[in-house]
């Protein structure tokens, strides 16, 4: 084979993008998951069907391809098995222990804690019978799961059990964590981590439902932020790479800022999900950053200046009524051609049903658009909503 080969883990849909970025870069896409019609089966070069757990399986399909490097996006679930695999073929990548801190969300606080990076205070709990010193609200997580799954705001201690059962049903786990609710303006940082040096490429703020649940609604760039709070978003993003360790590979940081401060929420080492940087970074910066994590999976030096430009970008989730779908007008075919309008999907047809928004799962579709400035992006998301909205009829049950 003269081609260097990839190991892409999970081959669904989030993974569609940085798939076709690997064939653009002439890379033979090797792409493994425990479904057998995964979304994007059909999109790699080689398709082999491996458990999520199984060691001896991934290496078999590893070896067999002679892959030269190993990725995935949005998805925290392979980590582990990833930096096992690169260990043992010396594949540019994190420590094990960095893949295992960063799946589970108390560990990962644990070394927040240690590296003097500024968190939610929080802690394990199995049962509403050990928080009688809690002050409420407080937020319910599973450790091991992303996406908002399982995550809920609660406000009193009476609510607490239900939300913890919740928590676990999307847990592998026994217990999950507590944190106190911190207030402000939620965000996203997306950065590279090489050479021993942390590089903030893109500053997203978040739009996200009302809690209980916390679902992001949209994204937009660049973030609304002083040149002093992004100074200080770099200092602590450099620490969190400190104290995780992160090493030849992006990440995803979500934090929230407030009169008190920075807080951080969670972090990943891997790119970020709702088209953030996929589609909105390149957008708004000119830097492809699933192209820059490819050159860092294969040992390649990144360029994160050359081209770079400065400008804007937005995706809106669509946010609706719960009921069932009663019409769709036939108006909303002409969206995609909208001016500023990149993309444009509707995962809804007529005598479909609503449901409370309670995760990511939950969104029914998105239009993304692109702008010279911040103000652009505004403007073309507050009036796209509202058109688009009024498109769709949405009945009571």
């Amino acid at each position: 084979m003269d081609k260097k080969s990839i190991l892409v883990f999970g081959v669904g849909e989030l993974q569609k993008s940085i798939i076709g970025r690997a064939h653009k870069m002439g890379l033979f896409v090797v792409g493994i998951d425990p479904c057998a019609d995964a979304f994007c089966k059909d999109d790699v070069d080689a398709f082999e069907i491996v458990g999520g757990q199984d060691y001896e399986g991934t290496l078999a399909v590893a070896k067999k391809y002679n892959i030269s490097a190993v990725v995935t996006a949005a998805t925290d679930k392979p980590l582990v098995m990833m930096a096992r695999i690169a260990k043992e073929l010396n594949l540019p990548f994190y420590s094990i222990e960095t893949a295992q801190w960063s799946t589970d969300k108390y560990q990962m606080k644990q070394r927040f804690i240690a590296g003097g990076v500024p968190c939610a205070k929080g802690r394990l709990v199995k049962s509403a019978q050990e928080t009688a010193d809690f002050v409420y609200p407080v937020i319910v997580k599973p450790r091991d799961n992303s996406g908002s799954r399982g995550v809920k705001l609660c406000r009193t201690q009476e609510e607490l059990q239900s939300c913890i059962d919740e928590a676990l049903e999307y847990s592998h786990l026994d217990s999950v964590l507590v944190e106190e609710f911190i207030e402000g303006q939620e965000y996203s940082i997306e950065s590279l981590h090489y050479n021993g040096k942390t590089e903030v490429i893109q500053f997203t703020e978040k739009k996200t439902t009302e809690f209980p649940y916390n679902v992001e609604l949209g994204h937009k760039q660049p973030a609304n932020l002083t040149e002093k709070q992004r100074n200080a978003v770099r200092d602590v993003i450099a620490k969190i790479g400190d104290a995780m360790h992160f090493e030849s590979c992006p990440s995803h940081t979500e934090l929230k800022i407030n009169e008190r401060g920075i807080f951080v929420i969670e972090t990943s080492p891997r790119l970020g999900g709702g088209y953030i940087t996929s589609t909105l970074v390149p957008l708004s910066t000119g830097i492809n950053i699933e192209d820059l994590q490819l050159c860092l999976a294969l040992g390649n030096p990144v360029d994160a200046i050359t081209g770079r430009v400065e400008k804007a970008s937005g995706v809106c989730f669509f946010h609706l009524t719960q009921g069932l779908v009663s019409a769709i007008d036939e108006k909303i075919r002409d969206v995609s051609s909208w001016p500023g309008v990149i993309s444009f999907d509707l995962k809804l047809k007529v005598g479909d049903k609503i449901n409370e928004m309670k995760s990511g799962l939950d969104r029914y579709g998105q239009f993304i658009v692109a702008g010279e400035s911040r103000s652009d992006v505004d403007s073309l998301i507050n009036e796209y909503e509202k058109k688009i909205n009024a498109f769709i009829k949405v009945s009571e049950v």
